[in-house]
């Protein structure tokens, strides 16, 4: 069992869902059921995932948590992109929230890696 509250990635994810919750609070109100619910969902999951999966057994539990969060960590890029090219997120936001994703899922494909399940 890890503690998950100590992992530098639970930790970003914490901080990219509480960035992505601000970002959405000025998405049109039309939103609040589609992309508003969608992008905050995908960001909770992350996080949720990740501290999951550290609660578990195993790391081989652990490890298909981590790519539960690395699935939802794109799912979340997608929607940033989607409300980027309807001009709902900002040139900054958008660059801001692609390195802070990017980041994001570099560290959670080094801890999978580091799980050494071959």
């Amino acid at each position: 069992m890890h503690r998950y509250k100590e992992l530098k990635v639970w930790q970003k994810a914490i901080d990219l869902a509480t960035l992505v919750y601000r970002i959405t609070e000025k998405l049109p109100k039309a939103e609040k059921f589609g992309l508003v619910s969608q992008m905050n969902r995908s960001d909770v999951s992350i996080a949720s995932n990740i501290a999951e999966g550290a609660g578990r057994n195993s790391n081989k539990d652990f490890n298909n948590y981590l790519g539960i969060a690395l699935g939802s960590s794109f799912e979340l890029e997608t929607q940033v992109i989607i409300s980027y090219r309807l001009e709902y997120i900002d040139d900054q936001d958008f660059e801001y929230l692609e390195n802070e994703l990017e980041h994001l899922q570099n560290m959670i494909t080094k801890l999978k890696m580091s799980l050494n399940l071959q």
